[in-house]
């Protein structure tokens, strides 16, 4: 495909002098560029999309879906996974959103351009690059010490994961408010918490959900901070905060190491369907949201 490109922009180069194309011809030419870009970024997500779909459709019953696993994943389903993945992508929500949406604000209304709301910006955008190992491995050397393998050290990683995306994305959204909204409210007399609360929020809230879904979609997909922190292979249904948990992300990490040696790759297939539907779930979701209630200024 590389060199399908490269034979179409260098043709039109060379043919250019010859036949001197119009300035529709170019602008053709760009479209088609474009178009073919386009097609090249979407075809590998339907090839995975639709080759997961295929091998794992079969897979989805009503048994694998209430059942527990059983005999490595070669029997059973994920119900306690299922159950575990939403608990920590709950958990994460509860404790990412509100200090990201906090932060957001303090940047946008409260801070003055400085050295320090630069320096908290360059570590958002440094979070936001750690690959997620390295986040595994901080929350097994600070947060497994205190509360073991278990729920709470897994939301507290995940909420680390995810905020850098929720302060940038709510940072934007608050920045799309015009200002001239913000002295209006002033000059009613309103004071600054009131206009941020009852002003500058509402609007800004379709994006700041988009935002924070984004982050947790991200956070039910993850495996390798699970790993570290939250997660065994069979569990009961935790009791507390402090219980360990089944995951989706790290169910099918674990049964696929079992291929070959079981029949377990038609679970293995259809846990990957379902992990891959929460997380475009969750982003569709997220779309939607952000269009519905969208406000033009």
């Amino acid at each position: 495909m590389l060199l399908t490109v490269m034979g179409i922009i260098g043709a039109s180069l060379a043919l250019k002098p010859i036949y001197n194309f119009s300035p529709r011809a170019n602008e053709l030419s760009a479209y088609f560029l474009l178009t073919f870009a386009v097609i090249l970024i979407i075809y590998p997500l339907i090839v995975i999309i639709g080759n997961i779909v295929v091998n794992g459709a079969g897979g989805i019953t009503w048994d694998f879906l209430t059942q527990d696993v059983i005999k490595h994943g070669e029997l059973g389903g994920v119900n306690h996974a299922i159950i575990g993945t939403l608990l920590i992508v709950a958990g994460t929500a509860i404790i990412a959103i509100p200090l990201g949406v906090a932060s957001a604000v303090y940047l946008i209304e409260y801070a003055t351009a400085g050295p320090l709301v630069r320096a908290i910006r360059i570590a958002a955008d440094i979070l936001q690059g750690i690959p997620s190992i390295v986040f595994g491995l901080f929350g097994f050397a600070v947060f497994v010490p205190i509360f073991g393998i278990s729920i709470l050290s897994g939301i507290l990683i995940m909420s680390f994961m995810t905020l850098p995306i929720i302060i940038r994305s709510s940072e934007e959204a608050l920045l799309c408010i015009p200002h001239s909204i913000r002295e209006g409210s002033y000059a009613l007399g309103a004071t600054k918490w009131q206009t941020i609360r009852r002003t500058v929020l509402p609007p800004s809230l379709p994006g700041i959900i988009t935002g924070g879904v984004l982050g947790l979609g991200r956070a039910a997909g993850e495996t390798a901070p699970i790993i570290f922190t939250a997660s065994i292979f069979r569990s009961p249904l935790p009791s507390s905060l402090f219980s360990p948990v089944q995951s989706l992300s790290y169910h099918l990490y674990v049964i696929s190491k079992y291929i070959g040696a079981y029949p377990v790759e038609q679970n293995a297939w259809a846990t990957a369907l379902l992990l891959i539907g929460i997380v475009l779930g969750m982003n569709a979701f997220a779309i939607i949201l952000r269009e519905k209630y969208r406000v033009e200024f």
